[in-house]
């Protein structure tokens, strides 16, 4: 884990290393000044020689100085190398994310993914600073008060070494006890910001069905698992102050009636006890920052966990050595393919897939819910790779490829395809950044945008809210059509993305389609026979499997399911009509 992490230090190496020498020559400082404080006492204040006293002043004023110099700086650079580490942490994480497959990004949630980039990486944020400044001064200024109180008295020096196992095993209890509360914790935040993504993402619904009630329970019920998981936590690692307030003044006390009793016989001047105790507290509060440090490192190594778990998760979807740049054609071929979601070939949710489509055609898909439409479609440009069996592309198999050349040839439009916020131009060179108007404007006279775009105010520069909540579903469908266009792929797959306009306007798309792209494959998932019936093929889906291929006019006079769902739409047609 601390491997992974360190590789994300990178450019903020050198104040990593300038922070903890400017701690230790602030720690040589501090822990001078005493000494030179005993020596003004009982060479300067108690004999009165003001001489000396000036020029033993002027000294302290001078470690006092540079003390505070090597402070600030040390802080300043342990600021930059902490934020620094912060930035590349979320730069990799996030980036390694962009590579992940759909079953490796299910394997962690969006929320999980969500949590780890913002909170978890804020508290190794923070370790890492404590690490390199405060981890690093108080080991040292306990080494270095110790070197020198054992020059002043060894005897009272050994009164705080024997407090050190004790305190040593109270740290090593709250810090076994806290560890598994705090991991536990965060989990528990992923449950949260699902929570809250959702009921966000989902406003509309919750308000429509007057659910806030029971949206503000659930996120009442999981918040109050982190009050729980947390208070425990706390309640730990609060037994650290009162260990280590009870250990440093039972040291005071002890060192001070033994000191006492030396200063009283002869044996040590009052600078010395001075000195001493200011050695003690030296030590004693080392030890304190010690043990927050280790609460600290306790909490965060939760999340440096989970952190490292992202940037060392092994990705599904590789390319080969040499793979292939180039998509020859849209032809696709599915040989006996079955694929599962948990990657168990025992539990398929696609069975023994076995279909060629010609470069060119158009290819209907229809079938009930759960068949494995989506399913089936989502293999061409590898989103996920096969449990069994092979997809070729182009005469290759789709494993053969440059992942990002081949997605780059396979356009897909979703039902629930996202926009993004920005301008409508802006969202449209998410398919070709380098589009021009006439490209775009193109691309949406085919998906029959154009005219409904030129009626907002700032026609193609209006402004898209996040999600496309500013314009209707029907409206974000075509958008999100036209943006595929500009990839000018070979092949296109609508996944049931004209659900939300009419049929005329259904009908404009794919004559369009047929007209002015007659080279790309065209794959069109629908609910509505009319919306795939001129197809070169159809494709009949039923739990899982292929059921039947064939046109419309030979499903009709063979197939029942498909006579089925025609007679159906037609009499809901009649009806309506």
């Amino acid at each position: 884990m601390i491997r992974t992490l360190s590789k994300s230090i990178r450019e903020y190496r050198l104040p990593s290393l300038l922070s903890p020498i400017f701690v230790v020559l602030e720690v040589v400082m501090e822990v001078i000044i005493p000494f030179k404080m005993a020596d003004l006492i009982d060479h300067g204040v108690t004999p009165g020689n003001m001489d000396y006293i000036w020029k033993t002043g002027l000294v302290l004023a001078i470690l006092a100085f540079f003390a505070l110099l090597f402070g600030a700086l040390s802080g300043k650079y342990a600021a930059i190398a902490s934020a620094g580490l912060a930035k590349n942490l979320r730069h990799d994480v996030y980036y390694k994310v962009q590579d992940f497959s759909f079953s490796n990004i299910d394997r962690f949630s969006p929320s999980g993914l969500v949590t780890r980039l913002t909170t978890d990486i804020s508290n190794i944020q923070n370790a890492y600073q404590l690490i390199i400044r405060v981890a690093v001064r108080a080991p040292f200024m306990m080494i270095f008060a110790m070197v020198m109180s054992f020059q002043i008295d060894v005897g009272l020096s050994q009164v705080f070494i024997a407090f050190i196992p004790g305190i040593a095993l109270a740290l090593g209890l709250i810090i076994r006890f806290a560890h598994p509360v705090f991991r536990r914790v965060f989990k528990t935040y992923d449950k949260l910001n699902n929570v809250v993504q959702e009921n966000l993402h989902g406003i509309r619904v919750v308000k429509s069905f007057v659910r806030e009630d029971h949206e503000t329970d659930k996120f009442n019920a999981i918040s109050g698992e982190i009050f729980e998981d947390f208070s425990k936590a706390e309640k730990t690692v609060a037994f650290n102050m009162p260990v280590m307030q009870i250990s440093v003044y039972a040291c005071i006390l002890i060192i001070a009636w033994i000191a006492s009793g030396k200063i009283v016989g002869g044996v040590m001047t009052t600078g010395q006890l001075i000195s001493m105790m200011t050695y003690v507290m030296q030590i004693l509060m080392s030890l304190m920052f010690i043990s927050m440090i280790m609460v600290m490192v306790t909490l965060s190594k939760a999340s440096a966990d989970r952190v490292a778990e992202v940037l060392t998760e092994e990705i599904d979807l590789k390319n080969n050595e040499s793979p292939l740049t180039d998509v020859p054609d849209g032809s696709i071929r599915f040989d006996h393919v079955g694929f599962s979601y948990t990657g168990d070939p025992e539990k398929l949710c696609l069975m023994d897939a076995d279909l060629t489509i010609r470069s060119g055609e158009t290819v209907g898909i229809i079938g009930g819910t759960g068949s494995s439409k989506s399913t089936l479609v989502q293999l061409i440009p590898r989103l996920y790779d096969t449990t069994c069996g092979t997809v070729f592309v182009g005469g290759h198999d789709v494993r053969e490829y440059d992942i990002d050349c081949l997605r780059n040839q396979v356009a897909m439009v979703l039902q629930k395809n996202l926009l993004f916020s920005g301008t409508i131009k802006e969202n449209l060179r998410w398919g070709n950044e380098n589009a021009t108007e006439e490209e775009m404007e193109e691309a949406c006279r085919l998906a029959q945008a154009d005219e409904f775009i030129r009626k907002f105010p700032d026609g193609y520069d209006t402004y898209i809210e996040q999600g496309g909540t500013n314009v209707s579903g029907g409206q974000r469908q075509r958008l999100c059509i036209a943006r595929a266009l500009l990839k000018k792929p070979k092949i296109l797959i609508l996944d049931d993305s004209t659900s939300a306009v009419d049929t005329k306007t259904d009908q404009l798309i794919r004559t369009a389609f047929l007209k002015k792209i007659p080279d790309t494959t065209r794959i069109i998932i629908a609910q509505r026979i009319s919306s795939v019936q001129d197809a070169d093929k159809i494709i009949i889906m039923d739990k899982g499997r292929i059921h039947a291929v064939g046109t419309h006019e030979e499903l009709l006079a063979h197939n029942a399911i498909y006579q089925e769902v025609y007679a159906s739409q037609q009499k809901g047609s009649e009806e309506n009509g």
